[in-house]
């Protein structure tokens, strides 16, 4: 998650759930937080205090989902979302790829 301002929605929380192809039992028991309340907040039933929502959005990320803040500041305007986190074999795939060709040069061109 950046450091920018971030509140975890319903609909987020219901697309990260589904990314990460996880139950509502198993992500509420992350979040300590039960089966029917996940389920409710999902679907804007009800609201979850601040402290629970924190402890939600953390059990999803451990569960690999990754927030993105509304980039709005900074005139990108890109809006919130959530997305998956790279596997750690393509983490190291893209260190490799990073890698290669050598240093960077300045280009006279």
């Amino acid at each position: 998650m950046t450091e920018q301002s971030f509140t975890l929605t319903s609909y987020l929380a219901r697309a990260a759930r589904a990314l990460v192809e996880t139950s509502a039992t198993t992500t509420g028991q992350g979040a300590g937080l039960t089966r029917g309340q996940v389920r409710d907040f999902e679907r804007g039933r009800i609201r979850l205090t601040e402290e629970q929502r924190l402890a939600l959005q953390h059990a999803l990320e451990e569960l690999g989902a990754v927030f993105i803040a509304d980039d709005e500041a900074a005139g990108a305007g890109t809006g919130v979302g959530v997305r998956l986190k790279f596997s750690a074999e393509k983490a190291r795939r893209i260190d490799t790829w990073e890698g290669e060709g050598g240093p960077a040069y300045e280009d006279d061109v």
